[in-house]
């Protein structure tokens, strides 16, 4: 408790400045007011969100195909609707060793023709084919970078994949070989997704700079520097492309949009809440998604947003309190709270027209502790993974959960999906489903 309060003391004196002598949090013998404990409570509880169903008998019809070989979209994030619905059956796994910090990094797997590409706590990365059969297995980093367990973000172009790590490296492997192409050392780690466009790459690292770099040779093309926060990102940092400018975000919440050919600033909007001096440290943000003329993002202190791509002005905001990435499917946004929600709002009008409780199945002591982590869309059900492990199969059209599968005890990843198999990764193995 005494190290608790002492960072809170820390991390307000430097974001207010304000705590000189004769406005000190406390003095030397002196128990904490009133009006002190309300703010630490305020600053560090659970958001209490009251959540409510509305319009939960609406029926939402998806008319729109859906793709039939589905893979994740580098430069916008969003899958939409994939043409999934399998009986989730165990087909094979695909083991390595098991990754520290798994649960905070959350790293995602790369598809490369129907091969699966991830690594394990060494640093390793490995390229199983569609049978789980162990293709090749490549460490490109020294003993002692070894022993640091580096997590790693992928990226791949054509048969070129891009590599940048939690020990503030970055190189490039052929993935046909394992073949290390070139390999090149920054200031500061990354913690961000990784983006390519054409012949460039773009990472995010530790000290909130955007950094775009040539996919041929690793060299630094241009970086621009926005807010330094004393507290690192706790969640991966988000990017996306569109129209030759590159959006992301940063540790406090403020989302940028930059030139993508000189890293000019175009424009930079905060996002995280004000209302209390430091909150933004410690908020948790979902990862971007455009859609049309706007980007949509949200957070675990209630916020969701809309933005104007070309302005980054607010165009509008909810009370939803979630940290999944949202998917469009027919101009409807789909997400779900940390509570257990799903909600489907009007992307044009911004109106939220449906909430459903998708967690009704579980007893409320248990609900307390079940979080969700992320979802897809398939062709008539959501399926969402949750913190201790299981996938909730939930009907689109009804808004209600139909089936619940276990798949581990401990937090798995959210699902990804391609050519009719769905694959969830554990801190030590990637499970395939058909």
């Amino acid at each position: 408790m005494i190290r608790f309060l002492s960072t809170l003391l820390l991390i307000l004196f430097v974001a207010s400045c304000s705590l000189n002598k004769k406005s000190s949090f406390w003095t030397k013998g002196e128990k904490i007011s009133e009006e002190k404990q309300k703010l630490i409570k305020v600053l560090f509880q659970d958001e209490k969100v009251q959540e409510t169903e509305f319009n939960p008998n609406l029926k939402i019809n998806l008319k729109e195909k859906v793709v039939n070989n589905s893979f994740i979209n580098n430069l916008n994030n969003n899958n939409g609707r994939i043409n999934y619905n399998g009986k989730l059956k165990n087909i094979s796994r695909f083991n390595f060793s098991k990754i520290d910090n798994f649960d905070q990094f959350e790293p995602p797997i790369i598809f490369s023709k129907n091969n699966v590409i991830f690594f394990d706590n060494k640093g390793s990365i490995l390229k199983f084919d569609n049978s789980s059969k162990l293709i090749w297995k490549k460490n490109h980093y020294s003993k002692s970078e070894k022993k640091s367990k580096p997590i790693l973000f992928f990226a791949n172009n054509k048969d070129t994949l891009i590599v940048v790590d939690t020990i503030a490296k970055l190189y490039a492997m052929n993935i046909k070989t394992g073949e290390l192409l070139w390999s090149k050392n920054n200031s500061a780690h990354f913690n961000s997704q990784v983006k390519v466009y054409k012949d460039k790459f773009f990472a995010i690292d530790s000290k909130n700079i955007l950094r775009c770099y040539s996919i041929k040779d690793g060299t630094e093309i241009w970086n621009i520097k926005t807010e330094t926060s004393l507290i690192k990102s706790v969640k991966k940092l988000s990017l996306l492309i569109k129209d030759n400018a590159v959006y992301f975000n940063n540790s406090i919440g403020d989302v940028s949009a930059v030139d993508i050919e000189n890293g000019e600033l175009l424009w930079l909007t905060p996002t995280h809440n004000t209302k209390v001096t430091g909150q933004s440290f410690f908020t948790k943000t979902s990862l971007l998604v455009g859609h049309n003329n706007s980007i949509y993002l949200s957070n675990d202190k209630s916020e969701f947003f809309s933005l104007d791509f070309k302005t980054g002005i607010i165009n509008w905001q909810h009370e939803i309190n979630s940290i999944l990435t949202p998917t469009i499917v027919n101009n409807l946004i789909f997400t779900v709270t940390m509570k257990g929600f799903l909600v489907v709002i009007d992307s044009k009008q911004g109106n939220i027209i449906r909430k459903t409780d998708i967690f009704k199945q579980f007893k409320r002591k248990k609900r307390l502790k079940i979080k969700p982590i992320g979802f897809i869309m398939g062709s008539k059900n959501i399926y969402l993974t949750t913190n201790h492990g299981r996938l909730l199969v939930v009907d689109v059209a009804l808004g209600k959960t139909i089936s619940m599968l276990k798949i581990d005890n401990e937090k798995i990843s959210r699902p990804f999906v391609l050519n009719q198999n769905l694959y969830i990764i554990k801190e030590n193995s990637i499970i395939k489903l058909n």
